[in-house]
């Protein structure tokens, strides 16, 4: 498995097969957070490329990701196993290592969702948001200090929380559009990486930072070119643990994905 295009996802997500059912990469500095270390649904989305090169159904389905270390840039192994090949689906787990540590551990179903049919119910609709040329860029000309992630990823607010500018607001949902900033186009893996790119919105109650334990993600769709508008929301903060809800419809207005995970305040 190697990078094929020259987005920066594809290259610094890909890894070279160096063993049976182990992967080399170079973890990429370009997706750091404000904490310095490597954003979390980067780290999914390296081991989930690994596990898709071993398995027969071309898209992400499912995956749940468990934090054990905070990763860093430099060289890891990515180890997999596969549980179980099926007709719809196949099963497999991803163990990213760096430095012969367990950084993350990944349990991941794919399918082929062009195929995909049955009963389907949606009861709920994207976001009303107004165009994304008409919305807020919170990050023009600002890089936080050390989140070099905002420079690959960007965000239109049709309003700003009032974190961004310093005045924490006591809000805990959001909606927004986001995109690769390099012009790349999401697929069902680069959303399980898109789910957790954003600022997480417990910021605007004035907390210090938020480092994810365990990360749920389910893809609906694979996504049509463009805009992705989300919505995000947390309810629950509770002795330092909160949960944040993630939803990413496409421009065509299908969702697409769906994450829930669970986060500790420093």
């Amino acid at each position: 498995m190697t990078a094929t295009t020259h987005y920066t996802f594809d290259t610094d997500t890909a890894g070279t097969r160096i063993g049976d059912h182990e992967y080399g990469l170079e973890l990429s500095d370009r997706w750091s957070t404000l904490g310095g270390t490597l954003n979390g649904g980067y780290l999914l989305a390296t081991a989930l490329q690994a596990l898709r090169d071993e398995l027969p159904q071309p898209d992400l389905l499912s995956a749940s990701a468990h934090f054990l270390r905070p990763g860093t840039p430099g060289p890891a192994l990515v180890h997999t196993e596969i549980a179980r090949i099926g007709r719809r689906t196949g099963t497999g787990q991803a163990i990213l290592t760096r430095d012969d540590r367990e950084i993350i551990r990944v349990l991941a179903t794919f399918t082929d969702l062009a195929v995909a049919q049955g009963p389907t119910l949606v009861r709920n609709g994207p976001p009303t948001l107004p165009a994304p040329e008409q919305c807020l860029d919170p990050l023009r000309g600002v890089t936080p200090a050390g989140a070099t992630i905002a420079e690959r990823v960007e965000f239109r607010m049709p309003q700003l929380a009032g974190f961004w500018t310093g005045k924490p607001g006591g809000t805990t949902a959001a909606e927004f559009w986001m995109r690769f900033a390099d012009g790349r186009d999401a697929d069902p893996i680069a959303l399980a990486l898109l789910v957790d790119a954003a600022m997480p919105v417990v910021f605007d109650l004035g907390v210090p930072g938020s480092s994810t334990i365990e990360l749920t993600v389910h893809i609906r769709h694979r996504p049509a070119p463009g805009w992705l508008a989300c919505r995000v929301h947390t309810n629950y903060l509770i002795d330092g643990f909160h949960e944040e809800d993630f939803e990413i419809w496409d421009s065509t207005g299908s969702l697409v994905a769906q994450s829930r995970q669970l986060a500790l305040i420093p």
